[in-house]
């Protein structure tokens, strides 16, 4: 990430410092071409309308505040320079939205007269600071026809990308997009891959995200805007492959492993969708009735009898992979077993491998197997 969310989901989640700065570099990566053009808001909105322009697949919630967005209103209105959009080419000649997505639709609520935000009529703030007082607290429709004219005839720069090739798994969009994000509030890394990846396994993050049992264990009832929790559920299904936990590489970019598998074919059939959804949700049901909400929480490394409440990734992979592992073997458990994840937690081992090199192909495999002795005492071949 490129910046530090101070926000109430941030707290409860644990950031690991390796996963928090990996990168990597894809030799694909200009097998792009890029060029400049120029739209009146006028144009886009039509374009918007019609369908030519498209927000990515259950796009990134909207995200700005009533202030933030009135301030967007009353820089267009002032004439004040408007940072440029990134658009996407499709194959079939649309344009997605990539980067600009809040300011185009801030102008688009303003000018229809409803704010995304609640679905109440748009006033721009009233706020005396922050605001001009020509136009505070004034809806679209209450703007002179010269104020209108100006929102709508004002262009903004859009800057066009298209992957030429390859056509099928690639992740240098992704990295192309992560280095040229330039709104306010940068893109994270699955708002890019949400943009970047269509298909059928991303509509089925959105669904499997909304599951009550997941909204419980992961600490959190309102789904994350900024899409972390999308992540930890696709991180799930794609570290739950055999490719992985029998995998001779000494270490993986998380980064790249979960876009390459978003971007494969074979992992949006219908076949296979059906399989990711059985899995993670009798998975996550058979967590649950051991472990509760505490599920995914680790203990305190100065008191190892006290639950730090605080969303673990390498707690919850190696838990849920472990469990997923057990299911598909014919191990039944259907009572609570918090004093074997206990044993889990302190062991010295699993500690390591959950908290130094997290993506070292040996810590992965590490710290599921020893959830599998010690939740399920289960060897894996």
């Amino acid at each position: 990430m490129d910046e530090i969310i101070n926000d109430e989901l941030e707290q409860n989640i644990e950031v690991l410092k390796e996963e928090n700065e990996d990168s990597y570099v894809n030799d694909d990566l200009y097998n792009i071409s890029s060029w400049g053009a120029d739209f009146s808001y006028r144009e886009l909105i039509s374009m918007y309308e019609d369908g030519d322009l498209v927000k990515p697949e259950l796009q990134r919630k909207y995200v700005w505040g009533k202030l933030e967005a009135s301030r967007f209103i009353d820089s267009v209105l002032l004439g004040l320079p408007i940072p440029s959009i990134f658009l996407a080419k499709t194959e079939d000649n649309k344009m997605l939205i990539i980067d600009g997505y809040q300011r185009i639709m801030t102008i688009y609520d303003y000018v229809r007269g409803l704010w995304s935000g609640d679905e109440k009529i748009f006033k721009l703030s009233n706020v005396k600071e922050k605001i001009n007082s020509r136009w505070r607290n004034l809806a679209f429709s209450e703007l002179s026809d010269t104020e209108q004219r100006k929102i709508r005839t004002t262009t903004i720069h859009a800057i066009i990308f298209e992957q030429r090739a390859p056509k099928d798994g690639d992740t240098s969009l992704y990295q192309i997009f992560e280095r040229i994000n330039t709104s306010g509030r940068s893109l994270m890394p699955q708002e890019i891959r949400n943009c970047v990846y269509q298909g059928l396994l991303n509509s089925l993050l959105f669904k499997l995200n909304t599951n009550k049992t997941w909204r419980k264990l992961f600490g959190n009832e309102q789904e994350d805007s900024r899409m972390r929790d999308l992540e930890f559920i696709l991180r799930f299904l794609a570290l739950n492959q055999n490719s992985i936990l029998q995998s001779e590489k000494s270490n993986i970019s998380l980064k790249k492993y979960l876009n390459e598998f978003m971007g494969n074919k074979a992992n949006n059939s219908d076949s296979k969708i059906l399989e990711f959804e059985e899995d993670f949700t009798k998975t996550l049901e058979l967590v649950n009735t051991q472990f509760s909400d505490i599920a995914f929480y680790n203990i305190q490394s100065t008191d190892l009898t006290t639950i730090r409440k605080r969303f673990y990734p390498t707690i919850f992979d190696s838990i849920m992979i472990a469990t997923s592992i057990a299911r598909k073997n014919g191990v039944v458990v259907n009572q609570p077993n918090e004093a074997a994840r206990l044993n889990l937690l302190r062991d010295t081992d699993y500690r390591k491998y959950c908290s130094e090199g997290t993506m070292q192909t040996e810590h992965i495999k590490g710290r599921v197997n020893l959830a599998l002795k010690h939740l399920y005492n289960f060897e894996n071949e």
